[in-house]
C-alpha cells in the first residue's frame, strides 16, 4: 500500500485532545481488504494534509459521515443518490478496505473515504459552511457513567459541525442506547446554532434515506429501540 492512509497508530504522539472521534481497536485484516486499500485507495481515498482542502463536485450537495463502519449503508445511500458527493471517514482499516471494495463493485463516482481522525479532518480540511449534511450512526455509547466523557456527541464537537455545516444544512443521528439518545438530545437542544426537526422537540422517524443496517435489524431482534435525531442548523 502506498504510504498515504494516515491513521492515529502511525503518528507522532500529541497532548491529551478533549475530543476524540474514536477509540482505535485492532482487527485483522482479510486479503480482499488489504488487497483494496492497497490498489484501492489511490482511486477512492483521500489523504490527510492540513490546510489543505477536500476536493469534490462542488456543484453538488455534499454529505460527510462520521464512522462508517463497514460501508455498507454508506455505500447504499451513495449508490441512492448519484447526485450528491459523499465523505466517509473511519479509522478502522477493515471497514475502510471493505467499503473500498463496495465502492468499486458498485462503480461509484461519488463516495470518497478517509481514514484519520474526524476532528483534525474537520478542522483542517474542512471549509467552514460547506457540508450540506453530517450524519453519525451508531457511535460507541460509552455507556458506563465513568466513561460518557469519552462519547463523541458534546458540546464542543457539535459547535466544530455547525461551522462547517451551510446554512439549512443537517445534522442526523442515530444511536439504539436510549441513554446516549437523551445525552444527544440535550446537547443538540443547547446548542445555539441548531433547531431541531422533531415536531415533538425529541426525535425523528427513521428516515427513509438511512438504511436499516444488520446491526440495526441485529438490535431489533434483541428488542433493542433506536432514535434517530435531525438538526437544522440555522
Amino acid at each position: 500500500m502506498n504510504e498515504q492512509i494516515n491513521t492515529p497508530d502511525n503518528q507522532q504522539i500529541k497532548p491529551k485532545r478533549t475530543i476524540r472521534s474514536f477509540v482505535l481497536r485492532q482487527g485483522r485484516l482479510t486479503k480482499g481488504q488489504e488487497q483494496a486499500l492497497t490498489h484501492l485507495w489511490p482511486i477512492f481515498g483521500i489523504d490527510y494534509q492540513s490546510g489543505t482542502n477536500i476536493e469534490f463536485n462542488l456543484s453538488q450537495p455534499t454529505v460527510l459521515e462520521i464512522g462508517f463502519g463497514m460501508g455498507a449503508s454508506l455505500v447504499e445511500m451513495a449508490k441512492a443518490a448519484p447526485n450528491k458527493n459523499f465523505i466517509g471517514i473511519e479509522v478502522h482499516k477493515p471497514g475502510v478496505g471493505a467499503c473500498l471494495m463496495a465502492i468499486e463493485d458498485n462503480q461509484l463516482s461519488n463516495l470518497k473515504v478517509m481514514c484519520h481522525d474526524a476532528v483534525e479532518v474537520l478542522e483542517n480540511m474542512i471549509p467552514d459552511n460547506s457540508l450540506d449534511k453530517v450524519q453519525i450512526f451508531f457511535p460507541d455509547p460509552w455507556h458506563k457513567a465513568r466513561h460518557n466523557k469519552r462519547r463523541i456527541i458534546q458540546p464542543k464537537f457539535v459547535n466544530l459541525i455547525s461551522q462547517k455545516l451551510k446554512s439549512g444544512g443537517i445534522l442526523h443521528l442515530a444511536t439504539d442506547w436510549q441513554h446516549y439518545a437523551e445525552h444527544m438530545l440535550e446537547v443538540l437542544s443547547n446548542a445555539d446554532a441548531f433547531t431541531n426537526l422533531s415536531p415533538t422537540n425529541d426525535y425523528v422517524p427513521r428516515p427513509e434515506d438511512r438504511p436499516i443496517t444488520k446491526f440495526e435489524k441485529r438490535g431489533q431482534n434483541l428488542g433493542h429501540g433506536v432514535w434517530d435525531l435531525q438538526f437544522i442548523r440555522k
